[in-house]
């Protein structure tokens, strides 16, 4: 399989899952996964929610901020990988003046 992101169209989604701000993305779906490049601008967050169905992994390209997963608070920063996985829940909120930049893979299971 062969993504090009540079071929995907970037949408603006305001308030991910209820959080605050705006977050810029690049998403490719299909039946059994999910795998977005995304950058949540500054002051911006994706809100708690729940994954039922899927493990959600979460690689910090750039920029710096927070998970919170079952309720452990997480620090990102570039190299970082944070993992949500089937059946926890999550949220990310941004806590620097730069997007926070991530690749995130959502494998259904």
């Amino acid at each position: 399989m062969f993504i090009d992101f540079n071929e995907i169209k970037e949408i603006t989604v305001p308030g991910m899952n209820n959080g605050t701000g705006t977050m810029a993305a690049r998403m490719f779906m299909d039946e059994q996964r999910k795998i977005i490049e995304s950058r949540i601008h500054k002051g911006g967050s994706i809100g708690l929610h729940l994954h039922k169905t899927s493990d959600d992994i979460n690689y910090v390209i750039s920029g710096t901020g927070v998970a919170v997963c079952d309720g452990e608070e997480e620090k990102l920063s570039s190299g970082i990988c944070h993992i949500c996985k089937k059946g926890s829940e999550h949220s990310i909120v941004n806590t620097g003046d730069d997007d926070l930049v991530l690749l995130t893979v959502v494998v259904e299971r």
